[in-house]
């Protein structure tokens, strides 16, 4: 039978024999560290999409749509990674056009009759463009539309996020209008636009109508926070009124007030961030 004293003694010198045997074993088999990633290019930078955005192209999510499409190259090199990060030195092109980040601006328009809303017109009509054509240097675009017949509250901006907001009818954007009749609206139809409306198929949402305090039968409140084209002028047709004057006076809490016809100014920071948060 082994002595327990010796045998102990044994495993003793046994573990003494080889300290650095012991050694290497925890290191051969420890987990190896991952090398850390450069921790200043991994968090400066800013997202190809926002770029974009902020150039006054689109919003964010359709430039993701042009980025997978293979529309945006940087530094020369085709980019279709959506978090790919755009370094201050790089260049930026969107369908082979150079582009920058711009500061964001904000006009709103009190539009006149006979300009349509579009960029440009191969028919020669008048645009609103040319009414805020001196207003920023940034590239600016209307955020919504007001047809050619339509006068009032039109904002136009390069903010691409903010556009696609106010124009989607999940924001519920408040858009309130006067309407000149070609005759009286009658109480019976005014309780039936208070009721469900129903044009072309689809529901419309009406949030408020009104006559206008003070005024003949004729003039009409309507709030509505579709953004369906001809919208307003169709409700009525509907009833068998026609639209003879058709004014937005508030547009997402923007008032005319001292906006004279045919006249702009710029957003107040007050406003702007009242906007960015509804």
């Amino acid at each position: 039978m082994m002595n327990r004293k010796n045998s102990s003694r044994g495993r003793q010198a046994d573990r003494n024999s080889n300290p650095q045997g012991k050694k290497n074993f925890k290191r051969d088999f420890r987990k190896p560290k991952s090398t850390p990633k450069p921790a200043e290019k991994e968090n400066t930078g800013v997202r190809l999409n926002k770029f974009i955005s902020n150039s006054g192209i689109c919003s964010r999510r359709e430039a993701d749509t042009y980025i997978e499409h293979g529309s945006v190259s940087v530094n020369g090199k085709l980019v279709t990674e959506m978090g790919y990060k755009v370094q201050p030195t790089d260049e930026v092109r969107f369908d082979g056009t150079l582009i920058s980040m711009e500061q964001k601006r904000y006009v709103l328009l009190n539009k006149p009759k006979n300009y349509i809303t579009t960029m440009e017109d191969d028919r020669g009509r008048k645009t609103v463009m040319e009414l805020v054509q001196n207003a920023t240097k940034e590239r600016i675009y209307p955020v919504g539309r007001l047809d050619r017949n339509t006068t009032g509250l039109l904002l136009f901006t390069n903010d691409g996020e903010l556009a696609k907001k106010l124009t989607h009818p999940k924001h519920n954007v408040r858009k309130l209008y006067h309407a000149s009749l070609d005759k009286k609206l009658s109480l019976a139809d005014l309780e039936k636009l208070r009721g469900d409306v129903i044009i072309e198929g689809r529901k419309v949402f009406i949030d408020a109508v009104s006559y206008v305090e003070g005024e003949r039968k004729t003039e009409v409140g309507i709030e509505i926070h579709s953004g369906r084209n001809r919208i307003v002028r169709k409700i009525f047709e509907h009833f068998g009124y026609h639209v003879v004057k058709l004014d937005r006076v508030i547009f997402a809490g923007l008032t005319k007030k001292n906006l004279p016809r045919g006249r702009w100014r710029e957003l107040t920071n007050q406003e702007i961030n009242t906007l960015q948060m509804l």
